[in-house]
């Protein structure tokens, strides 16, 4: 057996999320489905580094997988794209040890969110940017705010309260704001994200911006642990899963 290491893009618009679910339409689903067309077998699958939800897209996420055939590596990306759906891609794919694992050997992660200013939103940009519609966020303001989030904390209040994991505590190596254009977009990277993490801190960056909470609020919320204290978790549509790290 072979373990072989790949990253995956994919458009989340029309995916009810990451993972396999009974009778719904998900990524790892296509992967898997087409990985047992290779295979001839029902027994292949994949391991990602982590689900996304509904809506979410993807330029690099990462999977692994075990096989037993003798096909050259740089024959896999063709061979399974062949079999993917046009909303899904597999970028590349490398031979690794067998003890990486797409999950747990991963040190960070970088997400970005992004919204739209345009004065009228592309319908061809609808499923990738939030459109800010007539609010015009106050982007140093932003910026103030997202200081208070780096670093080791609790992120309870900023995370769904379904999460299942108990313990909260992540570490947030860079959360910056910038304007590109039309667009405004956020980069967060860490060692890891909650459930409904990265979409919370967007949500409540945004409601800074425009005036409905102060950048010192931020703060306050984080050291509170109570989600109840943080606003709306901003729209899937506008999160993507950018980049996954391993040690070398």
């Amino acid at each position: 057996m072979k373990r072989i290491k790949s990253t995956v893009a994919y458009d989340g618009t029309n995916f009810a999320g990451y993972q396999s679910q009974p009778g719904l339409r998900t990524v790892q689903a296509e992967i898997d489905k087409a990985l047992r067309k290779i295979h001839k077998e029902d027994t292949v699958f994949s391991v990602a580094s982590g689900r996304t939800d509904a809506g979410v897209h993807a330029w690099g996420q990462v999977i692994h997988f075990d096989t037993p055939l003798g096909l050259p590596i740089d024959r896999w990306k063709t061979a399974l794209n062949v079999l993917l759906p046009k909303d899904v891609r597999i970028v590349d794919a490398v031979f690794v040890n067998d003890d990486f694992h797409a999950r747990y050997s991963a040190v960070g992660k970088t997400y970005q969110f992004k919204w739209s200013a345009s004065e009228v939103q592309s319908p061809f940009e609808r499923n990738y940017a939030v459109h800010l519609e007539k609010w015009r966020p106050d982007i140093e303001r932003m910026r103030e705010a997202a200081q208070y989030l780096i670093g080791t904390h609790d992120f309870t209040s900023y995370c769904s309260s379904k999460t299942a994991t108990s313990n909260k505590v992540r570490t947030v190596r860079k959360l910056e704001l910038e304007q590109n254009g039309e667009d405004l977009i956020m980069t967060i990277e860490g060692d890891g994200f909650l459930y409904n993490m990265v979409r919370t801190i967007a949500g409540m960056l945004f409601a800074v911006g425009i005036g409905w909470n102060e950048p010192l609020d931020i703060k306050e919320i984080l050291e509170a642990r109570d989600r109840k204290r943080a606003g709306k978790t901003a729209a899937a549509h506008g999160l993507y899963l950018m980049n996954v790290t391993y040690n070398d």
